[in-house]
């Protein structure tokens, strides 16, 4: 058995290999652990804030859509008018301002000007929405427009609520950043004079 591998053998024992407890940092500050868990509190907020922030955002906007599809509905219908001019253009041109005459309910003619497809002749029949006065409305809501307005809505404040997150940790960060930037200079201001003493001997 060599002299090397007795247990007796002379020299340093070997260094103990300390192993820091999982999770733990010797380098780790304290406004680092505020950071982490400011970060994983922004995180729950943001998963479980932001979907039903967006959802009832969007349910609102969608029932007071349809409320107003139900309201225009009632208030408003379509009525056969003809057109008292020409509508000149081609086809593939806008649809322009054309002067219309109808007949309302209680047999009165009225008159007024709507959007037409051009190439249309004179005389020719045109639906139009009329109100309860008689006057030219634009066409109720749809049901599938009060959709669209709910998506677009919650879509809305899923965006502000994540841009939200985002200005949120980045507000955090930068404070803290600036606590840390103080303190290495506070700590600087006292080690520097030690640094420079060394290099001048």
């Amino acid at each position: 058995m060599s002299a090397q591998g007795s247990p007796s053998a002379s020299g340093p024992p070997p260094p103990h290999q300390e192993h820091p407890s999982k999770g733990t940092n010797p380098l780790r500050r304290t406004s680092d652990r505020i950071e982490s868990w400011l970060l994983i509190f922004f995180m729950f907020a943001l998963v479980l804030g932001m979907p039903t922030a967006a959802l009832g955002a969007g349910l609102t906007a969608y029932e007071s859509s349809m409320r107003a599809v139900q309201t225009q509905s009632a208030q408003r219908h379509e009525v056969t008018a003809r057109l008292t001019s020409e509508v000149k253009g081609s086809v593939e041109d806008a649809k322009r301002q054309a002067p219309v005459r109808w007949t309302d309910d209680n047999g009165k003619v009225r008159t007024g000007t709507t959007m037409v497809e051009p190439e249309k002749p004179k005389g020719a029949p045109v639906q139009v929405w009329v109100d309860r006065d008689g006057t030219l409305t634009e066409p109720p809501m749809s049901t599938l427009n009060a959709k669209a307005t709910g998506w677009l809505v919650g879509g809305m404040v899923a965006a502000g609520v994540t841009a939200g997150f985002f200005a949120a940790r980045t507000g955090v960060r930068r404070l803290l950043d600036r606590r840390r930037y103080a303190q290495w200079e506070a700590e600087w201001v006292l080690v520097e004079p030690l640094w420079s003493a060394r290099f001048r001997r």
